[in-house]
């Protein structure tokens, strides 16, 4: 047997062991979540946007000395287009991450507390707005033809007592 003749089985035995181990290895493999994982991840998801609605409709009352809510100006988090984000904003001069732009939101027309952008508050108001647009093709103009309205009928924000602050009493 010349070298060569070796090499070359040595090189067909390699490949076949390679071949063996990825059969083996589809054999043993599953999809990366059961159902029931994928299921308590949805939960999760939708419990952290149903969160974000209700900050979104006036739940915590730091977010605001005035008595406005981030639904004030964006009735269904419309006109957010938080999928555009990063990108310039004149009032900052600069190109900003939708984080920084709710917060100027809550700073400035709500006077409310900014909040901490890695926060579980601002993942909860992230994940409403951006749950809105999911699959649905933004259209310039008016609000109805970007989402669905809004039905607040059962947000904390709307059950809760009032701060006594500006319209909240």
């Amino acid at each position: 047997m010349t070298s060569q003749t070796k090499w070359v089985g040595r090189g067909c035995a390699a490949l076949a062991a390679i071949a063996a181990l990825a059969a083996a290895g589809n054999a043993v493999a599953r999809e990366p979540f059961t159902a029931a994982e994928l299921q308590a991840m949805d939960d999760k998801l939708t419990a952290t946007a149903k969160r974000g609605y209700d900050m979104w409709y006036g739940a915590r009352a730091d977010m605001s000395a005035n008595g406005l809510a981030c639904a004030n100006c964006h009735p269904d988090a419309a006109a957010t287009n938080p999928h555009t984000f990063p990108k310039f904003m004149p009032q900052f001069n600069k190109v900003v991450p939708y984080r920084e732009m709710v917060n100027w939101c809550i700073q400035n027309p709500q006077v409310g507390k900014a909040l901490d952008v890695n926060s579980d508050d601002m993942t909860a108001l992230e994940a409403y707005s951006y749950y809105l647009y999911r699959g649905v093709k933004i259209d310039t103009g008016l609000a109805t033809r970007q989402t669905a309205g809004a039905t607040p009928t059962s947000a904390r924000g709307l059950n809760v007592k009032g701060t006594g602050i500006g319209f909240d009493k």
